[in-house]
């Protein structure tokens, strides 16, 4: 398990009686990366684990798997039936008012709403307030090591480098064959990230003209559109070190084939850089400053500028994302859109900033990723400032 004291001394700092882990058939992850629980085993029985504020941690296990929980320390107390894990339960709080649990009011942060109703019902029935573990879960899960961060940054040396690859191969293959597919883009991209030992979970996305205005849009080998001369490209791709512990690099840029883009998607694309830039200068003012700031405040000031150049309808998801061990990770997201983000930025996190408007013919998004540290923040990697041009 993660050091108890540091554990306790955050829910103190919360003015939290204690965190409440609960599970059952491994439907949380998160707490079993938290309190460092293998995760392989047989678990048919529900199990809960209580960390106070202060004094010892306790847990509650079902007598045929009592040994669930025996790798944590704290006093063990065992139920069969129904009505002895309710009194149990109870006994196993011991009176505690105010309790953290994987629970997000009005699902707000679905990354962070694990825990069944059902449960949620249980234990307010025994006379706990239960609030959210959103900003635990940031603290425990999201911050980077030095080492994580070193990761990244080369990471993002690789894929910044593919990019170009990806780039000049578009270029190549429209100058000798007159096109080339997405599909085949996507996957001159994959075998590069397994020849220089990165690693993804899916992607990346090549998008050519109107496929560029669907935020998810993905080439398959059987929905592939040809890149031609003249035709606007999107790419988004995402990667991370094929190694232990290793954090997500996550970028999207976008180019013209074969000359300079139309005056009509430059204008859109300074728009939404506009919007990225003032994002991150948001939140850099205000780390130096030492001003607390919310995921769904950055996501105001990047909405606010696409909206006053009247693309606001078309800017249609959160400015950014959470980037971890997984790409999408569980620290704040920049987020007053699809959800309402109050977790705070804090040091040593990093988040895609990524605004973006999709019109039918074309659409626009720019990402970088902002690493925030205790005197700033600011992109990992290169910056794109204008629309590449793809020579042919």
């Amino acid at each position: 398990m993660r050091n108890l004291q540091e554990i306790q001394t955050q829910l103190q700092s919360e003015q939290l009686d204690g965190w409440l882990f609960f599970d059952h058939h491994v439907r949380d992850p998160i707490a079993y990366r938290v309190l460092g629980l293998d995760v392989s085993g047989h678990v048919s029985r529900r199990w809960y684990y209580w960390i106070p504020a202060k004094g010892e941690p306790r847990k509650l296990v079902h007598r045929i798997e009592n040994w669930m929980l025996d790798p944590l320390p704290g006093e063990r107390l065992v139920y069969s039936s129904w009505q002895e894990q309710h009194g149990k339960l109870a006994e196993l709080l011991g009176g505690a008012k105010r309790v953290a649990m994987q629970y997000s009011p009005d699902c707000m942060i679905p990354y962070v709403s694990l825990v069944d109703g059902g449960t949620i019902d249980l234990v307010r029935g025994i006379g706990v307030e239960i609030l959210s573990s959103a900003a635990l879960v940031q603290y425990f899960e999201a911050r980077w090591s030095e080492a994580q961060l070193e990761s990244h940054r080369e990471a993002g040396r690789r894929v910044d480098a593919i990019l170009s690859e990806a780039f000049t191969e578009i270029g190549a293959r429209v100058r000798a064959d007159g096109s080339v597919e997405e599909f085949l883009i996507a996957e001159f991209i994959r075998r590069r990230f397994h020849e220089q030992q990165l690693v993804t979970a899916d992607g990346p996305i090549v998008a050519v003209n109107g496929n560029s205005g669907n935020p998810h849009y993905e080439p398959t080998s059987d929905r592939s559109t040809p890149i031609r001369d003249g035709d606007f490209v999107l790419i988004d791709l995402w990667a991370k070190l094929q190694q232990p512990h290793a954090v997500y690099y996550d970028i999207t840029w976008t180019a013209s084939v074969g000359g300079a883009p139309r005056p009509e998607i430059v204008n859109v694309f300074d728009i939404v850089k506009g919007a990225r830039d003032n994002a991150v200068a948001f939140v850099d003012r205000s780390i130096l400053a030492r001003k607390p700031i919310h995921g769904c405040e950055v996501d105001d000031i990047a909405r606010e500028h696409i909206a006053n150049a009247g693309f606001g309808d078309s800017f249609t998801h959160r400015t950014g994302h959470s980037i971890g061990e997984e790409v999408h990770g569980n620290g704040a997201n920049i987020d007053n859109l699809e959800t309402l983000d109050k977790r705070p930025i804090i040091p040593r996190t990093c988040f895609s900033i990524e605004p973006g408007v999709y019109l039918s013919e074309f659409g626009i998004r720019s990402e970088l990723d902002c690493y925030v540290s205790e005197t700033g923040a600011g992109p990992t990697g290169k910056v794109q400032d204008a629309i590449v041009t793809i020579g042919i």
